[in-house]
């Protein structure tokens, strides 16, 4: 399996062609589809290329708890990313990740 792709090398301009795709998020209880839902500029924090936001919507069920997730790719391949739920969001479950 390759290494997870460094999320300091990660810029908004990777995920922004990736709106509305499918991410494979790994969870104990096998594999959840994400779709990339909004990509958002969240200010300069020092990061280069700034800092930005990711939010996903899973299909509707149980929630997961905050945490480390390995997520899947086809293009950008595998990254050890920090979701949060938070809420209800289109039809789904809705996860947050900020990139600082």
């Amino acid at each position: 399996m390759a290494s997870p792709a460094d999320l300091a090398a990660l810029r908004i301009e990777d995920f922004l062609p990736h709106l509305d795709a499918v991410f494979d998020m790994q969870t104990a209880g096998g594999v959840v589809p994400l779709k990339l839902a909004k990509v958002e500029p969240t200010g300069d924090s020092g990061r280069a290329g700034g800092a930005f936001s990711l939010s996903f919507v899973a299909p509707k069920g149980p929630w997961l708890k905050q945490g480390v997730y390995l997520v899947r790719h086809p293009v950008l391949g595998t990254m050890e990313i920090f979701l949060v739920p938070i809420g209800p969001a289109s039809g789904g479950n809705g996860y947050y990740a900020a990139f600082t």
